[in-house]
């Protein structure tokens, strides 16, 4: 089938398109600049120029395809909020082009509050109506199957390979800002992985599969402790290590301060029995004692 890729060129969705094609799907990739419009072309994929803000060109991108996998979002920590609104309304509208189509749609959505701290969240768990994050990805995506889409949602875990590992990735940064890696009380909370090659062929497997209103978690290592992730960062960085306290989090960790000691623990059981996913990639801790630039 002819697959349109939001976010095709991105970290997660390069793997992805490769993933599609090499099963013999055609990819249309959603590209920013030319050189992202050559990368996509290069792999023998279609091009479609055009941005989360181009809601036409979304539109048509679904209009003209046999499916939809939506990963885009634009990772800009500093305006969060106004990221989120822009997501939603790009679901929106790749939904009013779908509408009665019976196509199959595949959000993504993540993993952070889903379960309360120290139980292993399941892909039966719903997102409350009083969900305290700003992004609706899943949400809104759920919702278009009220207007004939076989919407579906894969939640991420923290996805990683030696250079990128979801939102360790900023707290690297900040660790170097700071000049010490910190975790929060003893460093117990879990953090979920899975590494980028697995979830790009979960992602092929939701998609053919077309499940109405599942739920899909990418999720490889079912908590990894941050004290564990942060003590590899301190010897990979070559920085000292130490805990805080849940006060001193907001300073030291600024707008990452609400995840630090988060515990994220999710179970992708179901998922594995439904779709036949096996994660077969290195672990994050092994990805993180090779991590790329130190």
């Amino acid at each position: 089938m002819r697959v349109f890729v939001t976010g095709a060129t991105g970290f997660i969705g390069m793997p992805t398109v490769r993933e599609l094609l090499a099963a013999g799907h055609e990819v249309l990739g959603l590209a920013r600049s030319a050189e992202g419009a050559q990368s996509l072309a290069a792999i023998g994929a279609d091009v479609l120029r055009g941005s989360l803000e181009d809601l036409d060109i979304l539109q048509k991108g679904a209009s003209t395809s046999d499916a939809v996998i939506h990963l885009a979002f634009i990772h800009d920590w500093s305006n969060f909020a106004a990221s989120c609104e822009t997501d939603r309304r790009a679901i929106e509208a790749l939904g009013s082009a779908l509408a009665s189509s019976g196509k199959p749609f595949l959000a993504t959505g993540g993993l952070a509050g889903l379960a309360p701290p120290g139980r292993t969240a399941t892909e039966k768990d719903v997102i409350p109506p009083d969900f305290p994050f700003p992004r609706v990805s899943e949400q809104t995506a759920l919702a278009l199957i009220a207007r004939g889409i076989r919407a579906s949602v894969v939640r991420l875990p923290q996805v990683h390979d030696r250079a990128k590992q979801g939102l360790i990735t900023p707290l690297i940064a900040t660790f170097r800002e700071k000049g010490t890696c910190a975790y929060v009380g003893d460093g117990s909370n879990l953090w979920p992985a899975a590494h980028v090659h697995d979830v790009a062929r979960l992602y092929r497997l939701a998609i053919e599969k077309g499940a109405t209103g599942a739920a899909w978690h990418a999720v490889a290592e079912e908590g990894v402790a941050m004290r564990d992730i942060v003590e590899t960062l301190g010897r990979r960085l070559d920085l000292p290590v130490r805990s805080i306290s849940l006060e001193e989090a907001p300073a030291f960790f600024g707008q990452f301060a609400m995840f630090a000691g988060f515990d994220m623990r999710a179970s992708s059981e179901l998922t594995r029995q439904a779709l036949g996913w096996e994660p077969t990639g290195p672990g994050l801790i092994a990805d993180l004692e090779q991590l790329e630039g130190t």
